[in-house]
């Protein structure tokens, strides 16, 4: 999988994240488009994975104001492409975005679906709030990995 960061908010570059999002968050899980596409994006920073030219994988960041901490949302994979370990390598990047270019960043953290929860245990992050709460009607709890 090639890697793609839109660090910039140009929303031209921003056009395979959405349709990521759409399809997985807003059409397959019944996300109020409203909450989904919640205006922050040209404020964030972005990555798109692809394969062979085509947008398979995304996820947002939004960094603290002291850079300290890095607040990974968003995270999707297109259904088609699931069980590939394409979920794994976009985190991987993530993770290597945050120690290699920002390395002020001490800590990742998300709001992980309770199914996901597995997933990102299995890179190391910890829930941090034992009772989770609902999100788009749909059950999360807060995790958290330190890497610096």
């Amino acid at each position: 999988m090639k890697f793609t960061w839109v660090l910039d908010g140009d929303t031209s570059k921003l056009k395979d994240a959405f349709d990521i999002r759409k399809k997985v968050f807003i059409y397959e899980q019944n996300v109020d488009p409203g909450l989904e596409l919640d205006g922050l994006d040209q404020q964030l920073i972005h990555l798109i994975g692809y394969i062979d030219n085509r947008p398979v994988a995304t996820a947002r960041i939004n960094l603290n104001d002291a850079k300290t901490k890095a607040k990974i949302q968003r995270v999707a994979v297109l259904k088609e492409q699931r069980g590939q370990r394409l979920g794994f390598k976009l985190m991987e990047e993530i993770e290597r975005w945050a120690r290699e270019t920002n390395p002020s960043i001490e800590v990742l953290s998300l709001s992980a679906q309770d199914p996901a929860i597995p997933f990102y245990e299995k890179l190391n992050y910890a829930i941090t709030n034992e009772e989770g709460y609902l999100d788009a009607n749909i059950p999360h709890h807060d995790m958290e990995k330190q890497i610096n």
